[in-house]
């Protein structure tokens, strides 16, 4: 009786330790998941961010214009669109529209609709762009930007009633700036390999 007892028990024991390794090993293999949609989640984050932000950030005058500040970030989502589109491939029309859900939930409902409204215009453009030239990767991120800011510049603007050239020109050379950033910092990265 007693042999059986401790068989069961090195049973039971090598049981719990094969149970502490898979959940480990699960783990490990959500943490590689996560991993694999890291500029994915990125992307959303930072689209509810920036639709949160023209809800609550106060426009500037600028030149006689008012500006709205946070447009200075939004030329960073269209490189994350860029590295979420390399990640999931098509797929990343799902994450536009997570985003657009999102940002409608959690942000001023009227900026979320222009919102996403302006990015389906122009994240159309700079998908179409990103995928059928066949650039290297730093320059599809430049060209795409080019194409699709000013678009998301003026929709955005003219939905929500601020539109004036002025103002549509510094929009898109803000947002050009975040985007230029990036591909410089991507192009010497890739450079440097």
């Amino acid at each position: 009786m007693r042999g059986s007892e401790s068989r069961t028990g090195k049973s039971a024991r090598l049981s719990a330790m094969s149970a502490g390794v898979a959940a480990r090993s699960m783990a490990r293999m959500k943490g590689v998941q996560m991993l694999m949609f890291k500029y994915t989640v990125f992307y959303i984050v930072l689209i509810v961010l920036v639709n949160f932000g023209f809800s609550v950030v106060p426009l500037w005058p600028v030149l006689d214009v008012m500006f709205p500040p946070m447009s200075l970030a939004v030329g960073l989502v269209f490189v994350a669109r860029d590295f979420a589109q390399r990640e999931i491939g098509h797929r990343v029309w799902f994450a536009m529209g997570a985003a657009g859900l999102l940002s409608y939930l959690m942000a001023d409902p009227f900026v979320a609709i222009a919102s996403v409204l302006a990015f389906a215009i122009s994240e159309a453009a700079d998908w179409g762009v990103y995928t059928y030239t066949k650039k290297p990767f730093a320059e599809r991120i430049l060209i795409s930007s080019i194409v699709s800011t000013p678009l998301d510049s003026a929709v955005f603007l003219a939905i929500i009633g601020h539109f004036s050239f002025l103002g549509c020109l510094l929009m898109t050379v803000a947002k050009l700036l975040g985007a230029i950033i990036v591909w410089q910092i991507v192009r010497n990265d890739l450079s440097e390999r």
